[in-house]
């Protein structure tokens, strides 16, 4: 028997309150007549002629077990849906269970891992620095390298697709697993000035950024920085803490050439504000027409973009 469409509804109560029979109005809208019956029964009960409230499929778990489940996960935020303890449930339900409760999947935060030493360093850095003003800030010059591929995907891209394409060969997002071909650039920002980019020579696809103490000195520090901070006068100089950073021919030569160095906790990229710029030129690259296919067209597509 076909569900009756609001609209038959309201030409049925209709013609009932006329004083038509039951039977006569199903034999004209093609139902049954126990249909009309149970129509008018509803409409003097409730006033309407919408279905009532159904109670729907009985739920497996009690509001304990809601909760138990609510604060499993508060507690242990990584534990996944299918291994939740408390109540016989599949993983659906306890993902229903938690967005009832505005718990939801998402992809967390990725942080480099620190140790309480390395925790304690940056508060203190923190506080030292909580109160500096624009004037003071102003004379910092931020610095850092970085590698920038041909082939990159940050896992933001996005693609419009019909479900179960997933696989279609105009919905993949082809890249290279090593990246290809790639430049080591390195580059300072600071408040009213920038420096750069720097592109290293001799660095092929080693493992690690292939900087050393003698390139990081001779094709940046020698030939860019000391001729600009000679030139700009009273300026500190801030690099994080990798070896030939540290390494103590690149702190004799910054003693010898009286550049100020700024201290710096260990494993503080995240503080380092020229990270937001290298993100922004990589997002800049992908997009870039005509897409570089080698290190030199990469090298002239960045410094086209900076």
């Amino acid at each position: 028997m076909p569900r009756l469409s609001a609209i038959d509804r309201e030409r049925a109560i209709g013609q009932l309150q006329a004083g038509n029979r039951p039977a006569a109005i199903a034999n004209v809208i093609g139902v049954a007549t126990s249909t009309i019956c149970r129509l008018w029964t509803r409409f003097q009960a409730s006033g309407s002629t919408r279905d009532g409230t159904r109670s729907g499929r009985p739920r497996v778990t009690t509001a304990r077990q809601d909760r138990v489940i609510y604060r499993q996960h508060l507690r242990q935020p990584f534990l996944p849906a299918t291994e939740t303890h408390g109540a016989p449930i599949s993983g659906t339900t306890t993902r229903r269970r938690l967005s009832a409760n505005n718990l939801e999947c998402r992809r967390p935060a990725r942080r480099t891992l620190l140790t309480a030493q390395h925790r304690q360093q940056r508060l203190q850095w923190g506080h030292e620095h909580l109160n500096w003003n624009q004037r003071q800030w102003r004379d910092i010059h931020f610095t850092d390298e970085s590698r920038y591929c041909i082939s990159h995907a940050d896992g933001r891209i996005r693609v419009w697709r019909r479900r179960n394409q997933r696989h279609a060969a105009n919905n993949i997002l082809q890249h290279n697993a090593w990246g290809g071909p790639s430049v080591m650039i390195w580059g300072g920002i600071g408040l009213n000035h920038l420096v750069g980019p720097v592109v290293f020579q001799g660095i092929g696809p080693v493992r690690g950024n292939g900087v050393n103490t003698q390139r990081y000195i001779n094709q940046v520090l020698g030939p860019t920085v000391v001729p600009y901070f000679q030139l700009h006068g009273n300026l500190t100089f801030q690099q994080d803490n990798a070896r030939p950073h540290t390494a103590k021919a690149t702190t004799a030569f910054l003693q010898q050439n009286n550049i100020r160095v700024m201290p710096w906790p260990s494993l503080s990229p995240d503080m380092n504000p020229i990270e937001h710029l290298g993100d922004i030129l990589q997002s800049e690259l992908n997009a870039f027409q005509p897409r570089p296919i080698t290190a030199p067209q990469l090298e002239q597509a960045i410094e086209t973009e900076t």
